[in-house]
C-alpha cells in the first residue's frame, strides 16, 4: 500500500507554482509602477519568496529593499499599498481568485552575512580547516 503524504510535509506543487507566478508578477508590477509613499520612492524592492494558503487566497509576501535601509519603513509601506497592489496584481494573472498580500521583511539576506561572517571567524576557520 502507498504512503500517503499529508499537508504538514510542506507546500504543494501548486501552492509553490502559484507563489512562483505571484512572485514574477509583483516584480514586474514594482518595476513598472510609481508609489506616492515617500517609503517607496526611489527604492527597488527585492521580492525574495511568495508562500500561498493551500486555498490561494493568501500570500505572505517576502521583500526587503535592495541594500537593506529601511527596510521596516519598506514593508510598513508596502502594507499599506497591498490592495493597490493585489488590485494591479489581479490584471495581470490568471488565477481565479487575486490572493489577499502581506508583506513580511525578508531577513534571509542578514542571515546569510551573519553565517559568513562567524564562519570568517579565525577560530571557526581554524576548526573548517581552513589556515
Amino acid at each position: 500500500m502507498a504512503k500517503r503524504f499529508s499537508n504538514s510535509s510542506g507546500p504543494s506543487q501548486r501552492q509553490l507554482r502559484a507563489g512562483e507566478v505571484l512572485r514574477h508578477a509583483l516584480v514586474e508590477i514594482m518595476q513598472r509602477e510609481s508609489f506616492h509613499d515617500p517609503a517607496l520612492e526611489g527604492v527597488s524592492v527585492t521580492v525574495s519568496e511568495v508562500r500561498v494558503s493551500p486555498d490561494l487566497k493568501q500570500a505572505s509576501v517576502f521583500a526587503a529593499p535592495l541594500g537593506g535601509e529601511n527596510q521596516r519603513e519598506v514593508v510598513a509601506a508596502l502594507n499599506k499599498g497591498a490592495p493597490y497592489l493585489r488590485g494591479l496584481l489581479g490584471k495581470k494573472i490568471e488565477l481565479k481568485f487575486t490572493p489577499a498580500l502581506v508583506f513580511l521583511s525578508d531577513e534571509t539576506f542578514a542571515e546569510a552575512e551573519r553565517i559568513d561572517t562567524l564562519l570568517s571567524r579565525p577560530d571557526v576557520a581554524r576548526d573548517l580547516g581552513d589556515e
